[in-house]
């Protein structure tokens, strides 16, 4: 499963870096992987120090640092 938490993380960052700032939704629907699966990569890069996390009036935004 740790492999597969590291891809989903690699996607979730290939996304962000084409993409831009995204809701934390935009990022689900994505990458092409259930909604566990997408916040536990958002850890693992957040855990990496890669994300930034805004809270917006209608959720959290994610942009790479």
């Amino acid at each position: 499963m740790i492999e597969e938490i590291g891809v989903t993380a690699g996607k979730i960052w290939n996304l962000l870096h084409d993409k831009g700032e995204m809701s934390i939704s935009g990022v689900v629907s994505g990458v092409n992987t259930s909604r566990s699966m997408v916040y536990m990569g958002l850890g693992w890069l957040a855990r990496e120090d890669k994300l930034e996390f805004t809270k917006k009036s209608r959720g959290v935004s994610v942009r790479l640092k």
